[in-house]
C-alpha cells in the first residue's frame, strides 16, 4: 500500500510490477517538521516525515465499511522527498516566484535529493514490524535559458515537487546528471524499499506475486 498521492511513486511501482492500493495521509507536513527537536539533520527529517505519512495511514485502515481496523495482512510505505542544497532542505514551492528564485540559484550546480521510506508490515491486523531509512542521490542541475525557465514555470509542473524539479517530467531536460538511484529522485527508491521489505521479514518476490498488499 503506497502512503502517496504522487503519480510518479506510483508509476515507479507500476512499471516494478507492483500494483499497490493508494492511501494518502493526512499529515502536516509542516507541523511535523516544526515538532523536531532543534538540531535535527536533514536527513533525520525526511525519515520522520515519511514514518508520520505511513503511520497516519496504517491507523486509518479498515476492513469494516462501517467500523475501525486494519487489513489482515498488508505492507504501508511512506515516502518523503527534499532537497539539500546550501545547507537548507527544500520541499515544494507551491508558487511560480519561489520556483523561479530556487531555479536562479540552484542552476549549474548540484544539489543532494534525499528521500526518505517508511514501511510498515501488518499481520493479522496489526502493525507487527517497521523499518524506515533515507538515500541521498546528488542531481547535476543545467542550467535553462530564461525562455526555457519560464515554459517550464508556467507548465506549473515544478510547483508541486520537491526542489522544484522532474527527473521523469519536463524537468528532466534540466537535469545534467545523476550520483546514485534514479528511482529516488523519481520518488521512491526501489533499493531502498527492497533493504526495508528485507528488514520487516519481506522480498521482493512476495510483493510481486501479491502476497501482501
Amino acid at each position: 500500500m503506497l502512503a502517496s498521492a504522487s503519480p510518479a511513486r506510483l508509476s515507479v511501482l507500476r512499471a516494478a510490477g507492483v500494483e499497490p492500493s493508494v492511501r494518502v495521509s493526512s499529515v502536516d507536513e509542516d507541523a511535523v517538521a516544526a515538532a523536531l527537536p532543534p538540531g535535527t539533520g536533514p536527513t533525520e527529517v525526511v525519515a520522520a516525515l515519511a514514518r508520520a505519512k505511513a503511520v497516519d495511514v496504517a491507523g486509518g485502515l479498515s476492513t469494516h465499511p462501517h467500523g475501525p481496523g486494519m487489513p489482515e495482512d498488508a505492507v504501508v510505505v511512506g515516502c518523503d522527498s527534499m532537497l539539500h542544497i546550501d545547507g537548507r532542505l527544500q520541499g515544494k514551492p507551491h508558487t511560480v516566484e519561489a520556483a523561479r528564485a530556487r531555479w536562479t540559484t540552484m542552476a549549474g550546480r548540484s544539489g543532494d535529493l534525499l528521500t526518505g521510506h517508511a514501511v510498515l508490515r501488518i499481520a493479522d491486523g496489526r502493525v507487527v514490524a517497521e523499518a524506515e531509512g533515507v538515500c541521498s542521490t546528488t542531481v547535476r542541475f543545467g542550467t535553462p535559458s530564461p525562455p526555457e525557465l519560464e515554459a517550464y514555470l508556467a507548465s506549473r509542473e515544478p510547483l508541486e515537487v520537491a526542489g522544484a524539479f522532474t527527473l521523469d517530467g519536463l524537468g528532466g531536460w534540466f537535469v545534467d546528471g545523476l550520483e546514485g538511484d534514479p528511482s529516488s529522485v523519481i520518488g521512491i527508491g526501489l533499493p531502498l524499499v527492497r533493504a526495508l521489505l528485507r528488514e520487516v521479514g519481506l522480498d521482493v518476490a512476495q510483493v510481486w506475486s501479491g502476497n501482501v498488499g
